[in-house]
């Protein structure tokens, strides 16, 4: 809805994004010059740069973009805490649920369902958020609830004390065990994507074949390091892309002699299948090995059921 304001004396012969700021105080002056550019801020019906001068009696418009603004308010969201102590919590992540909120998902997130079950985690960065897992990936996941838990923990990671397993049904063959040991980096076409780079970060993971079938297997991967993506780009560098995975599989790759049914099935198979099985570190209080497993969830099984059936 447009305001307009008329240019008072005391206002005359200055600069507009000057003016504008100090007569629109609802708006930031960054966020008027940035209107004024785009041509919603005119004088006397006219467009303007942010230097021109403007003078008593001039009417100055204003025509507000709505911009969506990241919430960190408290959300009723559906997850499952599978532990709880004093100092952490541990998380069964459900798939398509982001972490906390961004450019890209504005509320709706973790963060803000943490928020709603414990009020107290606003004290801490993130929520007490100190690994995270993708959207569509689900399983097991730490939360801080204390300043000192957070920063022993985080100090684990960096340290790869943190033992982190996950379990992903791939398209493709392969047997035994190996090790990928390839630096990952932003992808320079595509800035939303991870790529295997020489001048990437250390990037780490095994590799284990748990089970295996005509054209697809269900892989066992820990890691060693923690980058953005690294299971689903390693495995995709080695021809064993994960199913479901729009940005690393994107062409939905088929194993051969698979029935139009499993076609199908794994065509529609909304999220990559991955999912973090376990974890473990070392307790702050007591350094007795802490572990936590969640089993392989519904979907993925009915997918391994549909792979099996042929």
């Amino acid at each position: 809805m447009k305001t307009t304001l008329k240019v008072l004396e005391e206002n005359t012969n200055m600069r507009l994004d000057v003016v504008a700021a100090a007569m629109f105080s609802d708006f930031s002056r960054t966020q008027l010059k940035k209107w004024i550019l785009q041509g919603r801020v005119l004088v006397n019906g006219e467009i303007c740069s942010p230097k021109d001068t403007v003078y008593t009696g001039d009417e100055i418009e204003v025509h507000p973009l709505e911009e969506n603004k990241v919430s960190w308010d408290p959300e009723k969201i559906e997850f499952e805490v599978v532990y709880e102590e004093e100092d952490f919590l541990i998380i069964n992540k459900p798939n398509g649920l982001v972490m906390h909120p961004g450019s890209g998902c504005l509320n709706g997130t973790l963060a803000n369902g943490l928020l709603y079950k414990y009020p107290e985690l606003i004290n801490l960065p993130r929520c007490g958020i100190v690994h995270r897992l993708d959207k569509d990936t689900s399983g097991v996941l730490v939360v801080a609830r204390t300043d000192s838990f957070r920063n022993y923990f985080i100090q684990e990671m960096q340290e790869r004390r943190v033992k982190k397993d996950y379990i992903a049904i791939s398209v493709g063959e392969t047997i035994g065990s190996f090790e990928i040991n390839e630096p990952i980096g932003r992808d320079e076409r595509n800035r939303t994507k991870m790529a295997i780079r020489h001048d990437g970060k250390e990037s780490i993971s095994f590799i284990k074949l748990k089970r295996g079938y005509k054209g697809y297997v269900v892989l066992d991967v820990s890691i060693e390091t923690g980058r953005t993506h690294q299971i689903r780009v390693h495995l995709a560098a080695k021809n064993l892309p994960i199913i479901g995975d729009s940005t690393y599989n994107s062409r939905k790759k088929i194993g051969k002699e698979s029935s139009d049914g499993l076609i199908q099935f794994i065509r529609d198979f909304p999220r990559q299948a991955l999912h973090a099985t376990h974890l473990s570190f070392q307790h702050h209080k007591n350094d007795q090995l802490f572990e936590w497993s969640i089993p392989m969830p519904e979907d993925m099984q009915k997918l391994e059921k549909a792979i099996i059936s042929g």
